[in-house]
Order: structure tokens, then sequence, then C-alpha cells
């Protein structure tokens, strides 16, 4: 077909050796141009018509093929083909074009299968489940069989062998092969036990210390886990390291609905008294804990006059103390609190004392899990307990500043701005 130009080669006065080998590398020039053009034809033409149609239709597939590029892909296949077609043109080196364009068309044949897991993937991902059970490590596993099947049926075309004789031989090359897919191996196993035992899915928020990862889950691979940071930093997790080390998983608090809070604020133990007559009457005018003062009062009055107890001295019977009313308020305050998981534990604790005080805890569960809206209810709770505790003639504990230690040595003034300053000169 192509014999032409070695005849005008010829008639020009050329060699006929020098002609023939010169007229083959005239031959390929013009396959090549011939297939890119048909190639740029067929990706310009073809491919925008196909595009044209696809956004056109309602079908996820065709758009999810046409963004992974597989019809590009494909029409790659047309100088291939066209090398192939016409390797007998090219004489003594046809066997060379022949194993030439089979490698070819294998190696692009894995790139258009590729790139259509690409697109299952990509569809797979549009629905919820994919969150649960990821399969893009399923996905890099079957590629990495493809690339190796590739390879394999590649060299048995150039070297003009059975591919078999290749698979035979791996067998010998196992200890080697798992050297060098060691990780990718490790990495497979790891993400079969965290899909099969739902350890953790696209969109959880993780705590990982060791690798420095607080953040939620954005991807999930073969060898690797990808967390993007609150500061929006990305950590990468080696899938594996999920299944050997401790992580903890937040998803449990985002399903239920509530978010646990557990804050603790210290008491000064030298402002927790007996309360007196004074104290309770004062307390009464409480809405939130009349009811509790007047009930614990009858009971405390019966309870010491069936037994004579001299109420004249504090100590003697039972009485009520400023910390433990203080303790039943906060409970009613949480138990009206429109933000407070109701179904939920909801207590208010004392914790053992300590050098910084007596902390007495909150322990509740709000109604809100994001981070912004949660932070609000807590704060909102701590300022109001902060402000009420002096009404129960409480005192919050904080360590004494340098300007307490300045006042109570004499040393000088409590400010009460920044222009209260002693202005006497010497």
């Amino acid at each position: 077909m192509l014999g032409w130009v070695r005849d005008i080669l010829i008639r020009s006065g050329m060699g006929e050796s020098t002609a023939t080998q010169l007229s083959y590398a005239i031959d390929f020039g013009i396959v090549l141009i011939i297939g890119l053009v048909a190639r740029y034809v067929l990706r310009t033409a073809i491919v925008h018509i196909v595009h044209a149609h696809a956004r056109r239709t309602k079908n996820q597939w065709d758009d999810a093929l046409i963004d992974v590029h597989v019809f590009r892909r494909i029409a790659n296949f047309v100088p291939i083909l066209l090398f192939y077609g016409l390797a007998e043109e090219f004489g003594s080196i046809e066997f060379i074009i022949v194993r030439l364009a089979g490698v070819a068309i294998v190696l692009n044949a894995v790139f258009v299968i590729a790139a259509i897991l690409d697109a299952g993937e990509c569809i797979y991902r549009a629905y919820d489940i994919s969150k649960e059970r990821p399969i893009k490590g399923f996905i890099q596993v079957v590629k990495i069989i493809l690339w190796i099947l590739g390879s394999i049926i590649s060299v048995g075309l150039i070297l003009d062998k059975s591919p078999w004789l290749f698979v035979s031989g791996i067998g010998a090359m196992s200890a080697v092969l798992l050297l060098i897919f060691r990780d990718s191996i490790i990495g497979f196993v790891a993400g079969v036990q965290l899909t099969t035992n739902d350890m953790v899915r696209i969109g959880d928020w993780i705590e990982m210390p060791r690798f420095n990862a607080d953040g939620e889950v954005i991807e999930i691979t073969l060898n690797t886990v990808k967390v993007q940071n609150w500061d929006l930093t990305v950590s990468m997790i080696p899938a594996y390291s999920l299944i050997s080390d401790s992580f903890r998983n937040w998803r449990g608090m985002q399903e239920s609905g509530g978010r646990r809070i557990k804050r603790s604020v210290h008491i000064d133990v030298t402002s927790v008294t007996f309360c007196t007559e004074d104290m309770l009457n004062s307390f009464e005018h409480i809405e939130r804990i009349r009811d509790y003062v007047n009930s614990r009062r009858a009971e405390i009055a019966s309870y010491n006059e069936q037994r004579g107890v001299d109420t004249q001295t504090l100590i003697n019977g039972r009485r009520m103390t400023n910390l433990g009313t203080f303790r039943a308020y906060m409970a009613a305050y949480l138990q009206e609190h429109p933000h407070i998981r109701h179904d939920m534990i909801t207590m208010v604790r004392q914790l053992p004392p300590g050098p910084q005080g007596l902390p007495l805890e909150i322990y509740a569960f709000a109604d809100e899990t994001t981070w912004v809206t949660y932070e609000e209810i807590q704060a909102d709770i701590f300022d109001h307990i902060l402000a009420a505790a002096p009404q129960f003639g409480l005192r919050i504990y904080q360590a004494p500043t340098g300007q307490d230690i300045r006042f109570i040595s004499g040393g000088g003034h409590e400010a009460t701005g920044p222009c209260d300053e002693d202005t006497t000169s010497s």
C-alpha cells in the first residue's frame, strides 16, 4: 500500500537498499500523521457529539465517563490500530510494529478500564452508603491487578512468549512481590477490616494524637486515611495504624444528637458553710429552688425535733449547706435549660477536693453537636454558674494574681480602673 514511496525514491536514483530503509521511515511518519489526525478528528468531532448528548441526559454514568476522560482515551486506539493494520507494509520490521502496537493496545485498554473504574467510584460516592462503605481501596487493588496483568501480557508480546510462563514464575517471586507490595497488602487488609467492622466512614470526626489528627475523614484509600484537621491542615494516617493503634471516633455523639458537657468550676472550700435562717429565708425568694428549700427545711426540722436536737449550735443535728443548696439550684437550672437533652444523663456532682478547691462538675448533654453552637450553650451555662455562686455565699477559686499579693502585703491598693494611679508626689 505504501510501496509507492519506495518506488519514487528508486526512480529518483537512490539505491534500492537505502530507498527501502528511508521509505520505512517516511511510511512510519505518514501513518503517524494520519493516525494523529484521525485521533484529533475523533476527539474534536465524535467525542464532542458524545459529550453534548451526555450533558443533556439525566443519567449520571455518561457524565462520570466524561469527567474521567474515558472517551478521549478510547480515541487513542485509532493511531495504534492504524499501525497494527498496516504493519505488513513495513517489511522486515513488521514484527516490531506488531509487537509495539500490541503492547500499546494492552496498556491503553488498561487505562480505559481504570478510567471506567474511576467513573464507577464517582457514581458510588453520590450515594449515602459510600460514607459507610467506601470502595476506593478496593478500586485501587483492582487497578494494581490490572497493571500487573497488563505488564505480564506486554512482556509476553515483546518477547513473543506465552503470558502463562510469566504467571507460573510469579510463584517463585512471591517473596519478592510480598516485600515490594507489603504496604499495599497490609493497607488492603486494614481497609477490609475498617469497612467490614464499620470502624471509620468518610465524614467521621476522629482523633488520633499520635499522628496529630483531629478532624474529619475526607478520604479512605488503599494505604492511607486522609483527615482534614479543624485548623485546615491535613493528616495522612496509615490505614493499618487505625487497626493496630487506638483512636477516638465521635460518630456516636453525632448520631445521638447530644454532645456531652463535662466541665467543673472550683469552689473555694472556705466559703462552704451551714445555712443560717437568714440565708434560708433569702433562698426562698429564688423561684427555681423555693419548693426544694421549703421541703428540706420542713424535713430537717421534723428530724431534729423528733430527736430533741439543740439547734442553737449549727453543727448539731442535720443542717442545709450553701453548697448543697447551690447544687440543687444548678440541677434545677439544667432541667429548665432549653438546650439540654433531658432524655440523657444530667447531674451536678462533687469531685474530690484538691489544692485548687472543690470541683463542682456539670455533667449533661447539649442538644446541638455542631462545634460553635455547642460552645455557645456550654458558655451560657457556666456564665450563669459563675454569676450565681456569690448569691449562695460561695466563692469561685482563683489563684491569686500579682495585684492580689500586692494588696495583701500592703504594697499597693486595689485598682479600680486604668486611671486609678497614685498621683502623690514625694
